[in-house]
């Protein structure tokens, strides 16, 4: 129990079941996915696909894990997209640098 100090000495605060449900059921959904992302990587072939699913399943964990413990999913909308829009190019920076890097690699032989 958590105790907050108040002017006639020290009160008692009842555990806020609703918190602790939350917190319970974010870590069963973030359990899960990653349940899925090993089950996938011991089971399906490597490949393209593979790793796409792998890219958007972290993706997936990622906005989660923003929204509940950072507390964007509580925030005004245009916050929330201040993070996700730069995430969004930054990813596409990376798949372009890499598809650039190769063409130029298989240029040069």
């Amino acid at each position: 129990m958590m105790a907050q100090e108040s002017k006639n000495g020290l009160e008692v605060i009842p555990r806020d079941s609703a918190k602790i449900k939350k917190i319970w059921m974010t870590a069963l959904i973030l359990l899960v996915v990653t349940a899925v992302e090993f089950l996938l990587a011991f089971t399906m072939e490597r490949g393209m696909l593979l790793y796409i699913i792998f890219i958007v399943l972290t993706i997936v964990k990622a906005k989660y894990i923003m929204m509940e413990f950072m507390h964007l999913g509580e925030e005004a909308k245009p916050l929330f997209y201040s993070i996700i829009v730069p995430l969004i190019f930054l990813i596409w920076l990376i798949i372009a640098l890499f598809k650039e890097g190769s063409d130029i690699f298989l240029m040069r032989w």
